[in-house]
């Protein structure tokens, strides 16, 4: 975290595929040494009606220093700072292992293949279907609890990476912190069934962070509405003991789901 803080940022290209502004970047400190990432200024971002307040920057960083004190590591490390467009996010940058096993996958048939838990129908060609799967990974089940407590409304197939060294990492978390219910995700596979011990743990000294350093970190990046908003869903969890439900008000799955 220093070295992303303190390092001297250089731009070395832009990542054209993302719909606001992203670039590939190395950080270097003289005692620190040097580290690849991501760098999101908040001038090279889209307004969202949606999501009238803050900026996508600090929800990615408030998301971080959600993760961070779950003590799951599923968010790159993040933090908010200058740079050379200006105040962005700056985030470790994840190499994807193209030899990790698969998290997604299409299936014949209408039911999941055991190790898949199934997310829906998909039309691969005219008049043709096949089972959107993914993995029935504890990885992926943490995630899913903590996309719940973020109250995230965009984690794709691309929105989490397989890195070298075994660990999963989610990426991408400009809109979340939203205080109406917004959960659009792929991980549904574990919709209504009970939390395990481990994520009821968590999810309760996730609640007392929230009521003292980490609801203290969150204010400089949310408004007052949204980390009560947090901690309601925190709450919630706990007391219903069960992973949520997928809406029946509202798209439960981001498109394009990949």
């Amino acid at each position: 975290m220093p070295l992303l803080r303190d390092g001297d940022l250089t731009v070395h290209g832009r990542v054209t595929s993302a719909s606001n502004a992203v670039f590939y970047c190395t950080v270097t400190h003289p005692e620190l040494g040097t580290a690849v990432c991501v760098h999101k200024p908040v001038r090279g971002e889209r307004p969202l009606w949606d999501f009238p307040d803050g900026t996508l920057a600090g929800r990615e960083t408030a998301a971080y220093l959600v993760s961070a004190a779950t003590g799951w590591g599923l968010i790159p490390p993040t933090v908010l700072r200058d740079g050379p467009f200006g105040e962005g996010m700056c985030q470790i940058w994840v190499e994807e292992d193209d030899d990790a096993p698969q998290l997604i996958a299409l299936q014949p048939g209408e039911t999941p293949a055991p190790g898949w838990h199934a997310i829906g129908l998909a039309e691969v060609e005219p008049g043709q279907t096949a089972l959107f799967v993914h993995a029935d990974d504890e990885r992926l089940r943490r995630l899913a609890v903590l996309d719940a407590v973020l109250n995230n409304a965009d984690r794709k197939g691309g929105h989490f990476l397989s890195a070298a060294d075994g660990r999963l990492y989610g990426i991408d978390h400009g809109v979340t912190f939203a205080v109406p219910g917004k959960l659009r995700t792929l991980l549904w596979g574990w919709a209504g069934e009970p939390l395990t011990d481990e994520a009821t743990q968590v999810l309760g000294g996730l609640r007392e962070e929230l009521d003292g350093a980490l609801g203290e970190a969150l204010a400089p990046l949310l408004t007052e509405r949204e980390i009560a908003a947090t901690r309601a869903r925190v709450d919630g969890l706990l007391k219903e003991g069960r992973h949520p439900l997928p809406s029946q008000e509202w798209p439960s799955v981001p498109w394009p789901p990949i």
